[in-house]
């Protein structure tokens, strides 16, 4: 666990000091996957609504409690970045954005599927590194053979480049959850079908496997600055704590089909989509 404890020292620490006010569950969203808070507190949540039923997906902005849609008839949206005042959106088989800073909301294709080396089957998680860049995650036929996935770089000017696939790499079936580390050097992913975390390293193209935990159906994975990692298993319901020794704790389960998990911005609380049962969960982490 060396490795592990090496990249955590190295991820992104930054966060706002002032304490959010009690965060309350929010209830009735349309199969809710992503989400992510901004700088000014208002918190984003893709919702798929009914899969592959193209644009009948959208999402929506939480502010003071009160939920409204920023954006509608999107795809399939997952994955949710922010960088600077775009929102970006990883909508089934192409990236798309939204600036934040213009009202109404301004939605726009940021990549289309053709610039991807293969076309995507399932375009997942969304992840920003502090140099702009974006990392896609493709889980591939995750659905069916649960193989056939792939990462990609996105650069500010939209131009993608394929970092690791399953053909280089069989162990790469369906990459789900990604973290950038603060250099650019590492991406952590967890795979949804073999429930592994692994880390690679953009240097040398190197991929470890950085946990002997099985995360189940690895979905969403983000750190908090004390050093601790939170990945969520879609399939149990259940998510877990990794500390900086490697060791894994059960968090809190019970849900229907736990998501991709978020930080709140002043990391107070771990934001939980539970997608079967159309919520989004606070769990206190102090």
């Amino acid at each position: 666990m060396k490795k592990l404890v090496v990249v955590l020292a190295l991820l992104n620490t930054a966060c706002i000091s002032a304490e959010s006010p009690s965060l309350e569950k929010v209830t009735k969203l349309l199969t809710p996957e992503s989400v992510v808070q901004a700088t000014d507190g208002a918190i984003y949540v893709s919702e798929i609504n009914e899969f592959d039923k193209d644009g009948d997906g959208q999402i929506s902005v939480i502010r003071d409690g009160k939920v409204s849609t920023l954006v509608k008839g999107l795809d399939d949206p997952k994955g949710l970045a922010i960088i600077g005042d775009n929102l970006y959106i990883a909508d089934k088989t192409k990236v798309l954005k939204v600036t934040l800073n213009e009202s109404p909301a301004q939605l726009s294709t940021f990549v289309e599927a053709s610039a991807f080396a293969n076309l995507p089957q399932f375009l997942n998680d969304l992840e920003a590194d502090p140099k702009g860049n974006l990392y896609v995650s493709d889980s591939g036929d995750i659905m069916g053979t649960g193989k056939g996935g792939a990462i990609y770089k996105i650069d500010a000017q939209g131009n993608t480049t394929l970092l690791v696939d399953g053909k280089q790499d069989e162990r790469v079936m369906a990459p789900n959850g990604l973290l950038a580390d603060d250099t650019g050097d590492y991406l952590i992913f967890v795979d949804f079908t073999s429930g592994i975390l692994y880390q690679y390293n953009q240097s040398n193209k190197a991929l470890t496997d950085i946990s002997e935990a099985n995360f189940g159906g690895g979905d969403g994975v983000v750190h908090h600055s004390n050093g601790t990692i939170y990945v969520s298993d879609w399939k149990s319901g259940k998510v877990y704590s990794m500390n900086m020794n490697g060791d894994v704790s059960l968090l809190k389960e019970g849900y229907q089909s736990a998501a991709d998990i978020a930080i709140t911005k002043d990391e107070q609380y771990l934001m939980v989509p539970d997608m079967k049962a159309g919520i989004l969960d606070f769990i206190p982490l102090n």
